[in-house]
């Protein structure tokens, strides 16, 4: 499933920018662009701080996230080789651990 929705926003993407460039809408675009891809699971911003990521030598991942954003966010942590956290609501100032028996952390994305 990942895979399909990364390769959909990239070509998704790759046509709201062709668009704007043969129509001369490239603001629009870029807008329609940038919505594909947080709607795709976009990489999470530097605001959602991730301390302590570990990749376990025995397997497993041990993330702790902070959200400074100054809103709520919605993230989720991408792990390969094993299941992903699923969508996680933190609030401003908050914080949570994920960890997990196996895998490997790939990255944190908005969800």
């Amino acid at each position: 499933m990942e895979f399909m929705k990364r390769h959909a926003a990239v070509a998704l993407s790759a046509i709201a920018v062709t668009g704007g460039l043969l129509f001369g809408g490239g603001t629009a675009s870029a807008t329609a662009a940038e919505s594909v891809v947080a709607a795709a699971g976009g990489t999470a911003p530097a605001c959602v701080e991730r301390t302590s990521v570990t990749n376990k030598p025995e397997g497993g991942v041990r993330v702790h996230l902070r959200n400074f954003c100054g809103k709520t966010m919605r993230v989720k942590v991408i792990v390969k080789y094993w299941s992903d956290s699923g969508c996680k609501t933190m609030g401003h100032g908050t914080g949570w651990l994920f960890q997990t028996n196996g895998g490997r952390y790939d990255r944190t994305v908005v969800c």
